[in-house]
């Protein structure tokens, strides 16, 4: 079985005007939220085996302080496909992610993350769904398993939501 874990980075630093996008950095908040996450992937045996990063600051932080938290970092791939991507972008990203790779991670950005998970979720937790459904705030975290040979399978509704948490739900603040 291959496991899909699609994380919105964590809570961004909108404070320093003039400053590019994609040079935001993490704010108080976030740089707190994404130790928080990675604990939770330790814990619940959710380390991915390679994880693809987007190239935006605040994704390069979150992935950093999530992996501070993994005794034994996976690869990874820091894409720039993932920057602000739609689904079909995230998509053909995680269709170059190495084969033997059955934990994946994505860590990215809003609405992309969203709506691919929606996409590629055809059953499982209902009440998964309907949180993921009414928001999918920084931090965020969808975990969707498949049972496919390799990534390039990923196809609508091909995946079983397992589990949708936020950093509120394990500890952290509200989005």
């Amino acid at each position: 079985m291959r496991r899909l874990m699609l994380l919105r980075h964590a809570k961004s630093d909108w404070s320093a005007s003039g400053r590019p996008d994609r040079e935001r950095t993490l704010s108080a908040r976030g740089a707190k939220a994404a130790p928080l996450v990675g604990r939770y992937l330790a814990e619940h045996d959710l380390i991915p085996d390679h994880a693809i990063v987007s190239t935006a600051q605040r994704t390069r932080q979150t992935w950093q302080l999530l992996g501070d938290k993994v005794t034994q970092p996976p690869g990874v791939t820091f894409d720039d496909r993932i920057y602000e991507a739609a689904p079909a972008d995230i998509l053909a990203a995680i269709a170059d992610a190495p084969k033997a790779a059955m934990k994946l991670v994505v860590v990215g950005h809003n609405p992309g993350l969203q709506s691919l998970a929606l996409l590629l979720a055809g059953s499982g937790s209902g009440k998964a769904r309907k949180a993921l459904l009414e928001k999918y705030p920084t931090g965020g975290l969808a975990v969707i398993d498949f049972d496919l040979p390799d990534w390039t399978q990923l196809a609508p509704g091909s995946g079983r939501l397992e589990r949708f948490i936020t950093p509120r739900a394990i500890g952290g603040d509200a989005d």
